[in-house]
């Protein structure tokens, strides 16, 4: 075999240089590459078919078997005007597993969206064209891959992940933007509403009650929902372009003897309330003594010449399935009555004791919410818990009038109430905690 070595190889005259001869094949070395030929259009095909997911070289066109499930083909990075990829459907199964072009954040027909294969035997070549449009499909094929997104893309609020989910979780006002919402196949969303908790009053006061919870699940979300979750269908549908305006409930101010007690304010999301929870009966003139009604009702304030005073009423205003449960009536062994709670009605666990509330994973791990507040200590007994959920505990007597506890932040959890008259002070009323809203939905 002969071997010439020379830099350049050009024409003695004319324009057209030819190498070979008909029926002949000039060859590139192996590891040699070429430039300056330019690109027709057309790319140079892989034949070991990809089963996994791969980011896609320009010039390279890809089989791509999806027979085990989908795959993700990620476009080339900061690519040039001209740049080509091209796939193809190795084992005709991109109707079952698809095909997800990555656009790597280029555009894919000028649109800011990953595109799905999913018709039977495709093939799709794509050129990048400009900033503007990005990646354009080139050949003859019907498919449409203008990058029409397959679930829910939203804005707002804390956001974090759990396994396919994405959870945006509010603890205080702000804006849910849904930015796609495909119809019917994926518009829905898992959601919870806790309304801030009632305050408590002053003197043998009763523990403040509950916020309001309501919550909706997804038949197809995996996470654990609280008893309280309505069913069946209970998620919520969601429209693209659409902004949803959260409203957190702040907890209610407590109170100082003889002023009202103040009840927690509500939470909204779309269609869904809930209601505050209901404030503290506080001693005084009546009405002052009975609790209030609310998401959970308030407890009843303790009187010496007038005993029980009713807790106030549950589920107000009433909705299915229930948002929460009455308070519960003070006695006269000097304490009011615990607030209700989520799960269960004031006094449930005993006398004075806030009723619990319940437990939902939808944030990706289990979290107790909308306890009740405990009633206070009186001579001889100890101040009353809390409901589990971030119901407050009573107080105790003390010399300097010892503390409430205030309802837990971002659990809708009821006040702790405030104790009599001992050793010249009394225990002020105290703030119920501020509510909460989640929304849980499918994004990959």
């Amino acid at each position: 075999m002969s071997k010439i070595n020379v830099n350049t190889v050009d024409t003695q005259c004319g324009s057209t240089l030819t190498l070979g001869s008909s029926g002949k094949t000039v060859t590139l070395a192996s590891g040699a590459s070429q430039s300056g030929f330019g690109r027709t259009g057309t790319v140079d095909w892989c034949t070991t078919a990809k089963t996994s997911p791969f980011t896609s070289v320009s010039g390279k066109g890809y089989f791509v078997n999806t027979t085990s499930g989908a795959v993700t083909v990620t476009l080339p990075a900061s690519p040039s005007a001209g740049d080509i990829i091209a796939v193809a459907d190795y084992a005709n199964t991109w109707q079952t597993n698809g095909l997800v072009l990555c656009r790597n954040s280029s555009k894919i027909n000028g649109g800011c969206f990953n595109a799905d294969l999913t018709t039977e035997g495709a093939s799709v070549t794509m050129v990048y064209v400009d900033a503007t449009k990005g990646w354009k499909q080139v050949n003859d094929a019907t498919l449409d891959v203008s990058g029409t997104p397959s679930f829910i893309l939203a804005t707002g609020g804390t956001i974090t992940t759990d396994g396919d989910f994405k959870i945006h979780t509010f603890n205080s006002d702000a804006n849910f933007v849904v930015c796609s919402a495909p119809t019917p196949a994926n518009n829905k969303v898992s959601y919870l509403v806790v309304a801030g908790g009632g305050a408590s009053g002053q003197d043998q006061a009763g523990g403040g009650g509950a916020g309001g919870y309501r919550e909706g699940k997804l038949s197809t979300d995996p996470y654990s929902a609280s008893p309280l979750a309505a069913t069946p269908c209970s998620s919520l549908p969601v429209t693209a372009g659409t902004t949803y305006p959260i409203s957190v409930g702040a907890g209610g101010a407590g109170a100082v003897y003889p002023n009202p007690v103040n009840p927690g304010s509500n939470s909204v999301f779309s269609t869904i309330t809930s209601a505050g929870g209901g404030g503290g009966g506080s001693q005084g003139p009546a009405p002052g003594l009975v609790g209030k009604a609310g998401g959970s009702g308030g407890g009843g304030s303790e009187s010496a010449t007038n005993d029980p005073n009713a807790g106030g009423s549950g589920n107000s205003p009433p909705v299915s399935p229930p948002q929460g449960n009455n308070g519960g009536a003070s006695n006269n062994a000097v304490y009011g009555g615990g607030g209700g709670g989520a799960a269960e009605a004031g006094n449930t666990d005993g006398g004075g004791f806030g009723g619990d509330g319940v437990a939902s994973s939808i944030n990706g791990s289990p979290v107790t919410r909308a306890g009740g507040g405990g009633a206070p200590a009186g001579p001889g007994n100890n101040a009353k818990p809390g409901g589990d959920g971030g119901g407050g505990t009573g107080a105790y007597p003390a010399a300097s009038g010892t503390p409430t506890v205030i309802g837990a932040a971002n659990t809708g959890g009821g006040a702790g109430a405030g104790n009599g008259y001992f050793g010249a002070c009394y225990s002020p009323g105290s703030n119920g905690g501020s509510g909460v809203v989640i929304i849980r939905y499918k994004f990959q």
